[in-house]
């Protein structure tokens, strides 16, 4: 995968720095908020096709908050070479906008890339309602990455693949 590396030390500040950039919200607003960024492994967190499919991840959020009829009361938008990251504070149900969200997940044709977490107006995330398959066997993503079954090389290259069919293909709803 091509894009400017990252390190751990990389990773572990963008995290600390989004869950600051959360409890601000949360205090400002005392609502609930969404947390979209792209699940990428490896030291390349994004680069022009990524963002793209983090463009089209907002893009059907934005639609979904609209369709439910729920206002953003703020949106942070961030690009860095950690990866793309959007909070978005709403004025709703956190139980409905995490359901829907995780029918993008699982409906969009990059929606295994997403990771989109709705916390609610506490600071606690919602679970989703099962596991997330493997992006390249199925099985609970969450063993496989325990057991690091697949190797970073392997599952890039999927990615890679997903990009560019969906782009390429004339795919891009």
């Amino acid at each position: 995968m091509v894009g400017e590396q990252v390190t751990l030390e990389d990773m572990l500040l963008c995290r600390e720095t989004r869950q600051e950039r959360q409890r601000a919200l949360l205090e400002r607003h005392g609502k609930p908020l969404l947390s979209f960024t792209m699940n990428v492994p490896g030291p390349v967190k994004t680069n022009a096709e990524l963002r793209r499919a983090f463009d089209e991840g907002l893009s059907a959020i934005r639609s979904t908050l609209g369709e439910l009829g729920i206002p953003v009361l703020e949106k942070i938008e961030v690009h860095e070479k950690t990866g793309d990251e959007a909070l978005l504070c709403f004025d709703g149900d956190a139980g409905t906008v995490k359901a829907r969200v995780t029918a993008i997940e699982e409906s969009h044709p990059l929606g295994r890339l997403f990771d989109m977490d709705v916390l609610d107006e506490t600071g606690r995330k919602l679970s989703r309602p099962g596991y997330r398959s493997c992006l390249l066997c199925g099985e609970q993503a969450q063993v496989c990455a325990r057991s690091r079954r697949h190797t970073v090389a392997e599952m890039q290259a999927k990615i890679d693949g997903m990009l560019a069919a969906h782009f390429h293909s004339g795919q891009t709803d």
